[in-house]
């Protein structure tokens, strides 16, 4: 059973959510405030949080800084009243992987919570006794670089890579794309599902992210500014 913690003072909210997840088979934490959302992440092993963003004690923004602090990998999914492009960029460069603008229908949250969990690095049973031939259809290489979609693991000559969950997404996008130029709106609607122009420069924050891990050298990088265009995958 796949454990969720939800970070919500709205009382309503929270008996709506976690009745529903509940009947879906998910086991519910909840902390009502931004601190104790915090501590409860800190200290137990979940799969998702959901966060609100105006919280009591500590805002979702803040509460997210410090989750990522400590843990790289659980997928964090932004609950926000303030549909605003601005709350939503903040969002994903604090370190968030999806959002849901209040109110929305419960079949909308639970699309999102599952497609979270799949795309999370958490390793089920499966994949640890998958057999070498159902793993090779999701090895991608190009250069030294090995992703498996499998175990969601990444390497780069050898080494061992951790990635956050949007970083792995952004990663396995661009491999799914050798050598083709991107644009930033196309990786923006493939990796975070916005289909709109945010005037947002979450792209380029997330591709910095990525060089800073994958590029050991100076004149081994991977991911290529095209200046005007967006970015592209290719060789040293």
């Amino acid at each position: 059973m796949k454990k969720i913690i939800l970070i919500e003072d709205e009382t309503s909210v929270v008996s709506f959510i976690k009745k529903g997840l509940q009947e879906n088979g998910y086991e519910v934490s909840v902390a009502f405030d931004g601190k104790t959302g915090v501590q409860l992440v800190q200290s137990n092993d979940f799969d998702l949080v959901i966060l609100d963003i105006m919280l009591p004690e500590m805002n979702g923004l803040d509460v997210c800084k410090e989750i990522r602090k400590t843990n790289q990998h659980v997928p964090i999914l932004f609950l926000t009243a303030l549909g605003t492009s601005e709350n939503i960029v903040l969002g994903l460069e604090c370190g968030g992987d999806d959002y849901l603008v209040k109110p929305f229908k419960f079949i909308e949250l639970v699309a999102r919570v599952k497609s979270l969990l799949r795309r999370s690095n958490t390793h089920s049973g499966v994949q640890e006794t998958a057999g070498p031939e159902t793993d090779q259809e999701y090895i991608f290489r190009f250069s030294d670089l090995v992703v498996n979609d499998y175990t969601k693991t990444v390497t780069r000559g050898g080494e061992e890579i951790s990635l956050t969950s949007t970083e792995y997404k952004l990663l396995l996008y661009f491999v799914n794309n050798p050598e083709k130029v991107i644009s930033r709106a196309e990786i923006l609607e493939a990796v975070w599902g916005v289909n709109y122009e945010l005037g947002t420069n979450v792209v380029d924050v997330y591709v910095n992210y990525l060089r800073k891990k994958l590029d050991y050298q100076e004149d081994q990088k991977l991911i290529h500014t095209v200046i005007g265009m967006g970015y592209v995958l290719k060789k040293p």
